[in-house]
């Protein structure tokens, strides 16, 4: 009776639960993960049975994250690999090209039907002054990020730029590689189909590499992400209902949060890569030291900004077709970088204006390389950028377009300089942690080189240390629940 009340304990823990998903922050993943490595340690040698293997523990971690939307990934990954087949296997090019726009037609289709059929519907009713109820869609975890990589997968085989996988197996392993599967980064085949057949040891420094991206992760994300969004989820939750000052805060907290976050979870999936003898590529570069809008999207979701250069700003004529078709390019691009963060205008807009600022940098290029290279014009030029974007923010995280206007007005119309000291008196950890993070972005980067090789060389009792320390930071930190990544929901 017994044994059957701990197996029937351990398939409850084990079973998808909608309201509490699998991620890299929860105890459960690590308990798996450790029981994971030595297995595949073992299988490293026997490429197939490895492969087999680490696809049946991405598929089992996007069911613990997603449900059943597992069986999309495994349909829409068998419908690439076929056509990508057709495509080098047929001569006329009307049918490769068929075969490509089948492959992305089918992938797009997924995606806009999971995440823009209520966007659509809605604002047609809006148009056309119907009763519109919405579908009853729940959106599949990382569908945007995996669907990115299909399709940059199948345009890659059609130029020659790849060649398709020998087997289905090799291509479900890339397009559901757990570490960047529902969050990214994008991986790209042409950088990670090489590294399957390679079946690559990870060194011993490579491993504590990983080891130590992970624990800066957790860092990030366990504890100041989740705990700085505890004050930043009041503000964007009642936008009225704070002074200018305290809403200023919040803003400034969430821009700090969702990079904590993110950069967190891309330091975890890249460090648990690494230790598994792959390499993903790097996602985030310190993009608050950006001076313009074109620097932040070379130092911000790194792998997101070249996937839309490299599929959508070049395929549209990039900068070959005169100077007005660049703007136009660049302010396109942002808008389906926009739109593929969320169903929502004010996702659009975020888009629209990121891709304005871009075109306004470019069109000021001559004028701005006249100005010297002082301190106070890097100043100012930080401070412009700095705004820009986090104003843009408040339209990225309220629930709403109205919310963020309110927000915007609070700030501007409500602000008074009486709320400082009692706001700071109020919030002190929250303060401390808000140092801690902005801070961290005004040191050189050959200071975090210094660290990272400091703990590569140290001896197993302080590695050990640091863990522990960290392990225990979490648990006096965290919240009541693990609190998802944010961009789960993209």
């Amino acid at each position: 009776m017994e044994m059957s009340n701990i197996f029937h304990n351990i398939c409850e823990v084990l079973r998808f639960e909608a309201d509490n998903p699998m991620i890299f922050s929860s105890g459960l993943f690590w308990v798996l993960f450790i029981i994971f490595i030595p297995v595949y340690a073992l299988l490293k040698k026997r490429l197939w049975q490895m492969v087999a293997f680490v696809v049946a523990f991405s598929l089992y971690f996007y069911y613990k994250s997603s449900g059943g939307f597992f069986l999309l990934l495994i349909g829409t990954s068998l419908i690439d690999w076929l056509l990508s087949k057709l495509v080098v296997m047929v001569e006329k090019r009307w049918v490769r090209r068929l075969c490509v726009f089948a492959s992305i037609a089918n992938s797009l289709g997924i995606l806009c039907y999971f995440k823009y059929a209520n966007f659509f519907m809605w604002n047609w009713n809006m148009m056309v002054e119907g009763n519109f109820q919405p579908l009853d869609i729940i959106l599949p975890v990382g569908i945007s990020f995996y669907t990115f990589q299909s399709i940059s997968y199948i345009v890659d085989v059609y130029k020659g730029v790849v060649s398709p996988t020998r087997t289905w197996l090799e291509y479900l392993f890339f397009l559901s590689f757990f570490p960047a599967l529902v969050a990214g980064p994008i991986v790209r085949a042409d950088y990670f189909l090489p590294q399957i057949r390679e079946n690559r040891h990870a060194t011993t420094d490579e491993m504590f590499g990983g080891l130590w991206l992970i624990i800066l992760g957790i860092i990030k994300k366990a504890i100041i992400a989740d705990y700085i969004a505890q004050y930043n989820d009041l503000i964007f939750e009642s936008p009225t209902g704070y002074s200018g000052l305290e809403s200023l805060m919040g803003l400034i907290g969430y821009v700090m949060q969702i990079y904590c976050d993110f950069s967190g979870y891309s330091d975890m999936a890249i460090g648990i890569a690494m230790i598994m003898g792959f390499r993903l590529m790097k996602n985030f570069d310190f993009p608050y030291k950006s001076r313009n809008l074109s620097e932040f999207w070379r130092r911000w979701h790194i792998s997101l900004s070249t996937w839309l250069r490299d599929y959508v700003y070049i395929p549209l004529g990039g900068n070959r077709k005169g100077t007005l078709r660049t703007y136009v390019n660049n302010f396109l691009t942002m808008l389906v970088g926009g739109l593929w963060h969320g169903a929502a205008w004010k996702f659009v807009f975020w888009g629209a204006m990121h891709g304005v600022g871009l075109a306004v940098h470019k069109a000021c290029q001559p004028m701005l390389r006249r100005l010297p290279d002082i301190w106070i014009v890097r100043a100012l030029s930080w401070g412009l950028t700095m705004v820009y974007v986090s104003l843009l923010f408040v339209f990225f995280r309220a629930a709403s377009w109205e919310d963020s206007w309110l927000i915007v007005e609070n700030i501007f119309t409500n602000f008074s300089l009486e709320y400082v000291v009692p706001f700071f008196t109020a919030r002190k950890v929250w303060a401390v942690m808000m140092v801690v993070i902005i801070g961290s972005h005004c040191l050189p980067s050959r200071v975090y080189d210094r660290l990272e090789n400091w703990f590569i060389k140290a001896p197993w009792a302080v590695k050990l240390l640091v863990f522990v320390v960290v392990v225990q930071l979490v648990i006096e930190f965290m919240t009541e629940n693990v609190a998802p990544f944010i961009y789960f929901q993209f």
